[in-house]
């Protein structure tokens, strides 16, 4: 029993040296951080048929920006708040039975994930997951031009203007890379993407964060 508890304590301690030689290392990923992105967006609607209440069909792409806060308690896990803004591709065209139809949609959304990160053993360099939950806002826009023929008379978008903003609360998820330079200071890469019924939006982006 003493020689258990020896050795328990000696596990103990080297432990906490660990850890201890862990915080003490500024490259050290453990604490909170801050942090921004920029890069491209694919917005789309799946008409199926009859998407956010409206005909259409889109499949576009944008410029996409974001900001998030998280913490990593441990090196393991963590978790994340962003704001993100897929922004607005511009208008789709198409036809749907006798109608000529025109829609865009601006989504943004707020998410909150959890973070996992890969046990890899190169301390400069973290891959990770994220999965979560986000209350996704869709401000759409467009016009209808009833009792037109697919032959292309209805060309202009003349008709019946709509607007409506949808709010949705759907699953998140996404996965990313990132490198640690100096101390505090990291560049990441990531793709995201929420789960919305009729369309689903992601994005491409690379960004920095500061932890602190």
């Amino acid at each position: 029993m003493k020689r258990l508890l020896t050795g328990i304590c000696a596990a103990l301690a080297m432990g906490a040296g660990c850890a201890s030689t862990a915080l003490a290392d500024p490259l050290n990923p453990i604490g909170f951080y801050i942090g921004a992105g920029f890069g491209e967006s694919n917005v789309r609607n799946n008409n199926a048929p009859y998407d956010f209440g409206y005909p259409g069909y889109y499949d576009e792409h944008h410029a996409a920006w974001k900001v998030m806060a998280g913490v990593r308690p441990i090196a393991p896990v963590g978790a994340e708040l962003e704001y993100i803004d897929f922004g607005n591709p511009g208008t789709g065209y198409g036809y749907n039975s006798n109608n000529y139809f025109g829609q865009n949609d601006h989504p943004t959304a707020t998410a909150l994930f959890a973070v996992g990160y890969l046990p890899i053993p190169v301390p400069l360099l973290d891959v990770y997951g994220k999965l979560g939950v986000a209350r996704l806002q869709s401000d759409i826009s467009g016009f209808v031009n009833s009792g037109c023929a697919p032959s292309g008379v209805c060309t202009q978008p003349s008709g019946t203007p709509y607007r409506q903003n949808q709010w949705n609360t759907d699953f998140a998820y996404g996965v990313g890379i990132q490198a640690k330079f100096f101390p505090g200071f990291a560049v990441r890469a990531e793709y995201e993407r929420i789960d919305q019924t009729g369309g689903n939006p992601d994005a491409v982006t690379v960004g920095v964060t500061w932890a602190f």
